[in-house]
């Protein structure tokens, strides 16, 4: 007993004395960042010891609120002001719990010291490792079930990281650790092999418009940003190239998700013949259908592209109907009208379970025009720093949220908001410097 009392005695106070030095922040956010793909008891917990971690260090010379900090906080001011108009209560009071991170993590910020760009970037080094274990551990996995089923199809999509983590979801967080590592100034071994392995990742899981995004950012980057010789960087983007399009050629599974939106997008009702058959056949909705058929069948199914132009034309729709300019249908309570509209549609019953799958829409519909203007202010300011920079990093996040609230309601999951809120604060409220050595991480 009085061996554990001298080792406490001895040990509390240097726990004290970590959770006080300022470079504790570097780790803790490591830790929120990576706890996302997990459980959200997990994510849960990392903010809550980030939270009271900051508080050891809230002082008046630390103490920043700007206009990076004041965006979020007026965003979810808007959502508690919503409970007084919103049409379903209970759903509003349950979205303001999952929304917290944009109280939370924006004034935990505002209490610690400010972090320098090298401080961050080895937050984002331990996390996109992390990612790295992540991506083993769901291959891994998947070779398992492969040997149980013989189903190549585990390898892909929601099959590889289930459809509560999410494939599109994953994408975006294993996206962001393939350019921590392709943003490096000089790569060792280890950094190329982190770097293969997350870019399989992103490509087995299929989506479709981090692809693209990411692709696109990939040629920016070598032909703007990348310190190396010209021809190398045209060699580089070549080879890059030959991959994404070659792969998209010869891996059936991929190859089929781009083609599907291809070949429906202009053409009404071709035949979907993996969801449907012979005796009961599955006709495709094209863009033009979604936007003006007055009636579909319960066989129409909606390709991606097809379901966001028929939800934009829906939330049109809404705005002329319903009196929600100013003030939304409230937070989280725009469900029911989606679901009303798939009745007056004759859509197939699932298709009402379905959100905006569009993050400015989802604001817009149920927050009104403050809160869509807010949004808005946090993607330019975010863009504008990391443009003023030049940080290839901050730029392909900042990019790669202006796309994809596009096409998915990212708010609308715990992951999305930590994920997003995390690095936005991470990277606008980074320590002014003269000079950022990243070779130093």
């Amino acid at each position: 007993m009085a061996n554990i009392y001298n080792f406490l005695k001895t040990a509390f106070p240097k726990t004290i004395d970590f959770f006080r030095n300022p470079s504790v922040f570097i780790y803790l956010l490591a830790a929120v960042l990576i706890s996302i793909p997990l459980k959200n008891i997990f994510v849960s917990l990392s903010i809550i010891l980030f939270v009271v971690t900051a508080l050891f260090h809230i002082k008046k010379e630390h103490f920043t609120i700007n206009k990076f900090l004041i965006l979020p906080l007026a965003f979810y001011a808007i959502m508690v002001l919503s409970l007084l108009w919103t049409r379903d209560l209970k759903l509003s009071l349950s979205g303001l719990q999952k929304e917290l991170p944009f109280v939370f993590i924006p004034l935990a910020f505002a209490c610690i010291p400010k972090l320098s760009r090298t401080d961050i970037y080895k937050s984002f080094r331990v996390y996109s490792f992390g990612m790295v274990l992540f991506a083993l551990y769901y291959f891994v996995n998947a070779a398992v079930r492969y040997a149980n089923s013989g189903d190549i199809s585990v390898f892909f999509y929601h099959e590889l990281v289930t459809k509560d983590i999410n494939a599109i979801y994953v994408s975006v967080f294993a996206s962001f650790a393939v350019f921590y590592f392709i943003s490096l100034p000089t790569k060792n071994l280890l950094d190329k092999i982190a770097l293969f392995i997350l870019s399989i990742l992103v490509f087995l899981l299929s989506s479709k418009s981090i692809i693209t995004i990411d692709f696109i950012l990939i040629i920016c980057y070598y032909s703007f940003f990348a310190p190396i010789p010209k021809g190398v960087k045209t060699t580089t983007i070549v080879t890059v190239g030959a991959f994404v399009l070659g792969s998209l050629f010869f891996v059936k599974e991929v190859k089929q998700r781009f083609l599907l939106e291809y070949e429906t997008a202009f053409v009404d009702n071709t035949v979907n013949n993996k969801i449907g058959n012979d005796n009961a056949k599955v006709y495709n909705v094209s863009l033009k259908q979604a936007w003006n058929n007055k009636k579909f069948e319960k066989n129409n199914f909606f390709p991606g592209t097809a379901l966001r132009v028929y939800q934009v034309r829906i939330f049109k729709e809404m705005l002329q109907e319903q009196n929600i300019l100013f003030t939304g249908f409230g937070l989280e309570a725009s469900q029911d009208q989606i679901e009303k509209k798939a009745l007056q549609y004759n859509l197939y019953d699932g298709y009402g379970e379905f959100n905006f799958h569009n993050q400015y829409i989802q604001t817009f519909s149920e927050l009104g025009l403050m809160a869509f203007l807010i949004l808005l202010g946090m993607l330019h300011f975010n863009l504008k720093k990391a443009w003023r920079e030049k940080d290839f990093l901050h730029i392909a996040f900042a990019i790669t949220m202006i796309i994809l609230f596009l096409s998915e309601s990212f708010f609308c999951r715990q992951r999305g908001i930590v994920f997003f809120i995390t690095i936005y604060c991470m990277f606008n409220l980074v320590k002014p410097a003269e000079d950022n050595k990243l070779d130093e991480i």
